[in-house]
């Protein structure tokens, strides 16, 4: 193992919390025709070792550059997001007119999602869950509508399970 992994593991071993350091050298595959920077995250949690790696050529500290790449990361898994659970990708239309108005509903659906995300889901176990994990649990569900002239009421099963988390969610969209 590598010494900064092996300091993390021991580090976790005597707080009993999760450790990570972040280190950085010099490395050369076979094939490449330079040494190249590697910014290395060595990380110990509960389940054991988690290193990561990242070759890049951006100066700086090696925390500051690992979490810029996290950051884009992110942000590639919220393209793939919108591309694959809300169909971002369906443009099979010959002409350009449909495909252009599916890709805009796809980026509305995403938009929605978002703003539930952020407004009604902060401070949830899914504050952070995926465009995917919110249409099964939150919105593609079973429910009577009843509607008269005063309000909308939905009924829920008795044994949806995100009942509670429902209520929360539809409370705080009214209230925003």
């Amino acid at each position: 193992m590598h010494p900064v992994l092996d300091q993390a593991r021991e580090n976790f071993l005597q707080i009993g919390q999760k450790q990570t350091l972040f280190h950085e050298f010099l490395y050369a595959a076979k094939t490449w025709d330079k040494s190249r920077r590697i910014i290395g995250k060595a990380e110990h949690l509960e389940k054991g070792s988690n290193p990561r790696f990242v070759v890049t050529n951006l100066a700086g500290e090696p925390e500051a550059v690992y979490r810029r790449y996290c950051a884009r990361g992110e942000m590639e898994n919220r393209i793939k997001e919108q591309q694959h659970y809300l169909y971002a990708d369906r443009t099979s239309c010959s002409k350009w007119l449909p495909n252009q108005f599916r890709l805009l509903l796809s980026a509305l659906a995403y938009t929605l999602l978002q703003a539930i995300r952020q407004i009604a889901l902060a401070g949830t176990e899914f504050a952070h869950a995926r465009c995917d994990t919110i249409r099964l649990k939150l919105l593609k569900i079973g429910a009577a509508v009843l509607c008269n002239s005063r309000r909308i009421r939905l009924l829920l099963s008795a044994s949806y399970p995100y009942s509670e988390l429902f209520q929360i969610v539809a409370t705080r969209l009214k209230a925003g």
